[in-house]
């Protein structure tokens, strides 16, 4: 087991560091504790950390740990605004050609698979199919009609189980007439490659990554976790890229008079812990060639 001052001690600080793990696992710790240490910009790679409107229930870093070391790409969309991989990626692009040393911290292993490996130029998906699609995904069949338009290839590549990537694959195909496996092909160049990186996977006992995250939902809820998605009632869309933040559809449903506040809370934590297996199987799956990282479990 490694203790994250150790982590710190074995990076170059000349090179960009890019830190994978499940949520929960202390990963925007140790980019800030390397930013603090060694110099550098915390950049963004969690997918619901984007969205102005979720501070406390996407576990953003905190306004004082914001101070402490300069961060880049948290909460800078707004609720309905598009947004994508790709978008993510020419964002990172723009800070990496300020000349800053990146220390890229998240969840989302497709941002920094992409950011590691290249990503796909798929051209845009135009708003009428993009509508399309979210109606069909939100009929109680819909995931299944989407899984069988899909070609072969695709539905062989990708989680058939994530609504998300499964409603993109079917946008593009229907946009492009090509599925999204062939587009996957024809990658272009890493943005920050291995010669110039460090990249890190943050792994740990399962049990201990467990118990953390059933304690930091218990802070949300003490930080205000349910006035924020309280906020976000009136305008709320359940297949909206925001409103998938993990814990949010169980407080709508208590808020909403569908279940007591103990019951939602317990539902949040169990869709944490299944979220942070899918993580797990996807860097273990897509990030082989990544330094695997163990995580004290007595810090």
């Amino acid at each position: 087991m490694t203790h994250p001052q150790s982590i710190i001690s074995s990076i170059s600080p000349s090179k960009h560091v890019l830190i994978a793990g499940p949520t929960a696992s202390g990963k925007s710790a140790l980019a800030l504790a390397l930013a603090m240490q060694q110099g550098g910009v915390v950049v963004n790679a969690d997918a619901l950390q984007v969205w102005s409107c979720w501070q406390v229930i996407s576990a953003r870093p905190s306004a004082a740990d914001e101070a402490l070391a300069p961060h880049r790409l948290y909460g800078h969309m707004r609720p309905g605004e598009a947004f994508s991989v790709g978008q993510w990626l020419a964002q990172v692009q723009d800070i990496v050609k300020s000349g800053e040393r990146l220390i890229v911290a998240g969840g989302t292993g497709m941002y920094l698979h992409a950011l590691a490996n290249g990503l796909a130029e798929i051209p845009p998906v135009p708003a009428e199919i993009r509508a399309e699609a979210d109606a069909i995904i939100a009929r109680e069949d819909g995931l299944s009609r989407m899984v069988a338009d899909l070609d072969p290839l695709t539905r062989d590549r990708i989680d058939l189980r994530n609504p998300a990537r499964v409603q993109r694959a079917w946008e593009v195909l229907r946009a492009t007439g090509r599925g999204i496996s062939q587009w996957q092909a024809e990658t272009g160049p890493a943005l920050i490659g291995p010669d110039i990186s460090e990249r890190l996977v943050l792994v740990s006992d399962r049990d201990w990554l467990a118990e953390r995250i059933s304690r930091r939902f218990g802070m949300m809820m003490e930080q205000g976790a349910l006035d924020e998605v309280r906020a976000m009632l009136p305008q709320w869309q359940p297949q909206a890229l925001w409103a998938r933040a993990i814990g949010a559809p169980e407080l709508v449903a208590h808020l909403r008079g569908e279940c007591s506040l103990p019951d939602a809370v317990e539902r949040a934590v169990i869709a944490t812990r299944q979220y942070a297996k899918s993580q797990r199987i996807f860097f273990r799956n897509r990030m082989r060639d990544w330094r695997l990282v163990k995580m004290d479990t007595a810090s």
